[in-house]
């Protein structure tokens, strides 16, 4: 990726740089959690104890309820994977230690709808190594490679490198990777037949798609939620979006705000699907969704 300011009608490139400390990079990334990554905050520094001897960078849980690692390294670093696979295991281990976290920081019901079928690695770094990209693939866990950019003085850049998660298992399982949705989850009549076409869609954005199954609602997402399925209407299928419905002409019936409503799943602009010309005529909006997350 490159980034050029056009001045009197020059182009003239910004050249992108890794920053002077992994902690300018960590410090930078943590006070805008939710808005780069689409999780919330934990704890910093976090230390795995005197036996396991480790400080995970951050800990946090991201907005489908799954526990996520967080590991920078300001430069390209082949040990950030297995060093946050490492805390990831210990993650596993210490189930309650972190419901407890979670109970502290956001309350009880955040801490009962912990997704630990689903927990997160996430790495940014200044860039991978072509056996990083190929590890996390075979890993078969949530893993999230993240390349950031530094450009000048107040631009930053992040670019999902690799987006890996084992395969569905069904209803229930987690993240997984976003394949074709089983028959049997498609089925109920017309409804049924829209939600898989739906699916089909939404799959299709991108092999870097990740479907996530909670009882509420499917999301998918890349690095962050784009769309949030429910999983109760029969007369219709309800969506919601990441995108901003300030910059969407709102059509009574098949689109509203519902920034100030609540919902299950995340998203602030409603989407009602009745009928297959519907899901074309919502098309655009999807696609507005995913450049948004």
């Amino acid at each position: 990726m490159k980034l050029f300011t056009l001045g009197d009608g020059n182009a003239v490139e910004i050249v992108p740089h890794a920053l002077e400390y992994e902690r300018d990079l960590q410090g930078l990334v943590e006070a805008n959690m939710e808005a780069l990554l689409g999780v919330r905050f934990l704890a910093s520094e976090y230390s795995t104890g005197p036996v396991h001897g480790g400080r995970i960078d951050s800990l946090r849980i991201d907005e489908n309820g799954a526990p996520v690692v967080v590991e920078y390294k300001r430069g390209r670093d082949p040990g950030v994977i297995t060093q946050g696979l490492f805390y990831l295991a210990w993650l596993t281990d210490h189930r309650a230690e972190f419901e407890a976290l979670v109970r502290d920081r956001l309350g009880v019901p955040a801490a009962s709808q912990v997704l630990w079928s689903a927990p997160r690695l996430i790495c940014v770094a200044e860039d991978f190594t072509r056996y990083d990209r190929h590890a996390v693939r075979e890993i078969r866990r949530c893993i999230d490679l993240v390349r950031y950019r530094f450009f000048g003085s107040g631009l930053l850049g992040l670019e999902p490198v690799v987006t890996s998660a084992p395969r569905d298992r069904g209803p229930g399982a987690g993240a997984g990777r976003a394949g074709r949705m089983p028959k049997a989850q498609r089925a109920g009549g017309a409804i049924g037949e829209l939600r898989g076409a739906l699916d089909d869609v939404l799959v299709a954005m991108s092999e870097d798609v990740r479907r996530i199954e909670r009882k509420q609602y499917r999301a998918y997402r890349r690095l962050r939620n784009f769309a949030c399925v429910g999983r109760d209407q029969r007369s219709e299928v309800v969506v919601y979006l990441k995108a901003d419905p300030k910059i969407v002409d709102l059509v009574p019936g098949f689109t509203r705000d519902v920034s100030v409503l609540g919902h299950h799943g995340t998203g602030a602009l409603e989407l009602r699907l009745r009928t297959e010309k519907d899901l074309e005529r919502a098309g655009d909006l999807l696609r507005l969704s995913y450049a948004a997350a």
